[in-house]
């Protein structure tokens, strides 16, 4: 079938994107769906750093690429063999496929399954097919999901079932953002009611970890960006004391609000100097929790000696250590429930036509969570 998508021609691109337009809407053929597949229509597609990531050559993938990850849709066609989805089906796109079978998805942990990271890398999809072409070339996928189009046909085990009366546009965000965020808190970290919180980078994926953070019970959550707007909007989420991360005296202040240290500090930004505040405004016996994904060429020089010395935890957390299949379900009751108001990370919706547009909000940090949406 003919579809409208964006499509990533070559990574590296110059700012501001409205000028460069990295992202080319194109029509393009989308193949339907093999074995263990489906196809969905895609309502809503959100912009998130991983996309921006790509576009500016942070995250290397295999070019020509069909972009977009963060995805809710409805099922409109079943490959063969797909017995536990029906058409008309709402679902949340995941955007690292789990075979069941490797040594980490036997061990409950599908977010860091073998063939899906392999998959990913290659811009295939679990099958290892592809299943978009233009003009006779082959589009490589966007870990697994190419949602920024109107289709997309994806494995089975990439997308999550939900309840159809969940808005498309705030379901996109369970898919990425609340998953990573929300995750990190409650799988990773396992943060316990009565701790002691610092988030630093108050992306989508910040915020959403400051809302998991308290609906988790934390008695004390201190958000940390560099933007005073994003810091006003984490008090208005539940964030009891804000730090801006420019201030020289930053770590001292943080570890005077929180009593020499937190228990739990969180990184999202992505960025070396954001994960050494993290590390620093973390408590002896503390855990420092980064998920943010700076380039691969990006080190930091770790005190090693306070790992044993102040018994330090430091983690990594990759969709926020979930399993998609049973935490999506949750987290989307915990909304429905006003537990967990994902809603509010929502500052705009765009047409596919805007899609730079909304890169260039992202890149400047005048956005949260933005959602291109289909009719």
């Amino acid at each position: 079938m003919k579809i409208k998508a964006a499509v990533l021609e070559a990574m590296g691109a110059a700012y501001p994107y409205t000028v460069s337009r990295p992202l080319r809407i194109d029509e393009v053929d989308l193949s339907p769906p093999g074995a263990d597949e489906v196809l969905i229509k895609v309502a809503a597609a959100g912009l998130c750093h991983s996309d921006l990531s790509v576009i500016n050559g942070d995250r290397p993938r295999p070019m020509p690429m069909a972009l977009g990850h963060e995805a809710a849709g409805v099922v409109v066609e079943l490959g063969a063999g797909v017995s536990d989805l029906r058409i008309g089906d709402h679902v949340v796109v995941v955007f690292v496929p789990s075979c069941g079978h490797c040594a980490p998805c036997a061990e409950g942990r599908p977010a860091l399954c073998e063939p899906g990271a392999a998959a990913n890398g290659a811009g295939t999809l679990l099958s290892g097919g592809r299943r978009l072409t233009r003009s006779g070339e082959r589009l490589n996928h966007h870990l697994g999901c190419s949602v920024f189009a109107e289709y997309a046909t994806v494995s089975r085990r990439s997308v999550v079932r939900i309840d159809a009366n969940v808005p498309l546009d705030e379901a996109a965000l369970f898919g990425c953002a609340v998953l990573t965020g929300v995750g990190a808190v409650v799988n990773t970290a396992q943060v316990r009611v009565g701790a002691s919180v610092a988030v630093v980078g108050l992306g989508g994926v910040g915020l959403a970890a400051l809302i998991g953070a308290q609906a988790a019970g934390a008695r004390q959550i201190i958000a940390v960006d560099l933007s005073d707007a994003k810091l006003d909007q984490a008090l208005a989420l539940g964030a009891t004391h804000t730090v801006n991360a420019s201030r020289d005296d930053a770590v001292e202040q943080i570890r005077a609000l929180s009593s020499g240290g937190v228990e739990f500090a969180f990184e999202f930004a992505g960025a070396i100097r954001a994960l050494d505040l993290a590390y620093r405004i973390t408590r002896r016996g503390g855990m420092t929790v980064t998920a943010g994904l700076p380039p691969a060429s990006a080190l930091w020089p770790l005190p090693a000696v306070s790992l044993v010395a102040e018994e330090r935890t430091l983690k990594g957390s990759y969709i926020g250590t979930c399993v998609p299949a049973r935490d999506i379900p949750h987290y989307i009751d915990l909304y429905m429930q006003g537990r967990l108001p994902v809603n509010k990370l929502l500052t705009g919706h765009l047409t596919l036509d805007d899609i730079n547009h909304g890169f260039d909000l992202l890149h400047e940090g005048k956005a949260i969570r933005q959602v291109v949406v289909f009719e």
